[in-house]
């Protein structure tokens, strides 16, 4: 059975695999580029370019996404309930306190961010505050501390990374590729090269989002059993993801980098895909399973 930590090493090597892909991805289109613009600096530039991007998104990861989202730190004496459940609740995980922060914003929702654990934020709207009892929002900040009990955080900066740093490189490439020449190339090995940049870079950004939406469904199950084992009560986590479901709405404020950090669908979908509604295409892109499946896994946590 899952536990807090189980899935850290598993993370940890998925971190390393994800950023050698990453490298690989960098090196392979720098190459490209290189080959079909005639200038062997622009692969120098990926190189550079990719490992100041990676330095610069983990050590400032907390910091991007906060400013993405809006969000403040929350006072102590403002909000009590929330400090609270946070600080007796990284206790009995045995994780340091991390830092809190506040959205303000009506739709309930919650993530989690930071490099590492001693470097960790736990983030709730005000929209979660008002509809939520007390042991239902234990249940949520459970299902966050064990994102960073897993190192899930780590992970998603990484796959966002990749996603985004790919997604770039692939549309600057579209938008110069029918107004630029390949150097000593021939009609006929111009027109290869041509049609395999056109190919990679449509597909490049689909498969990376693809891998990134994968791994985001897959870590809320995990998220969702370590946060059960944590609290000893499911119900408290289930409860709060069928009210959230039920008051889904748009966030005020969103992005579509961060997304997948959030424990609901911040366009308003709900926190997944409806089980009976969803389709096969649509599912695969959703960031979040449907809440059905998650409030199934965590009864089941009791037998």
């Amino acid at each position: 059975m899952a536990t807090l930590y189980t899935h850290q090493t598993q993370n940890i090597t998925k971190t390393w695999i994800l950023m050698t892909l990453f490298f690989v991805v960098i090196i392979g289109l720098g190459w490209f580029f290189s080959f079909y613009y005639g200038n062997p600096d622009i692969l120098y530039f990926f190189v550079a370019f990719s490992i100041l991007m990676n330095i610069f998104s983990y050590w400032f990861s907390d910091k991007i996404v906060l400013t993405l989202a809006g969000a403040k730190l929350a006072k102590r004496e403002e909000y009590f309930d929330l400090y609270t459940s946070v600080e007796n609740l990284s206790i009995t995980a045995g994780l340091p306190m991390p830092k809190v922060y506040v959205v303000e914003d009506p739709a309930p929702n919650a993530f989690a961010t930071g490099r590492n654990k001693e470097h960790a934020v736990v983030c709730v709207t005000t929209g979660l505050l008002k509809i939520l009892e007390k042991n239902e929002l234990e249940g949520v900040i459970a299902h966050e501390l064990s994102h960073i009990g897993n190192r899930d955080m780590l992970l998603s900066t990484v796959v966002v990374v990749l996603v985004g740093f790919v997604s770039i490189i692939a549309d600057v490439f579209r938008r110069n590729l029918f107004f630029s020449r390949s150097r000593d190339s021939d009609n006929k090995a111009q027109g290869i090269i041509l049609l395999i940049g056109i190919i990679l870079s449509i597909l490049a950004p689909i498969f990376a989002i693809l891998i990134q939406l994968a791994i985001s469904r897959k870590r809320e199950f995990l998220a969702d059993a370590s946060g059960a084992l944590l609290m000893r009560y499911p119900e408290g986590l289930s409860n709060a993801l069928r009210k959230i479901s039920q008051n889904s709405k748009p966030m005020t404020r969103q992005s579509n980098t961060i997304a997948h950090l959030y424990i609901a669908d911040p366009k308003g979908t709900g926190v997944g895909l409806p089980a009976q509604a969803g389709k096969k295409i649509s599912g695969l892109f959703a960031t979040h399973p449907p809440v059905e499946e998650r409030i199934k896994a965590l009864v089941g946590q009791k037998e």
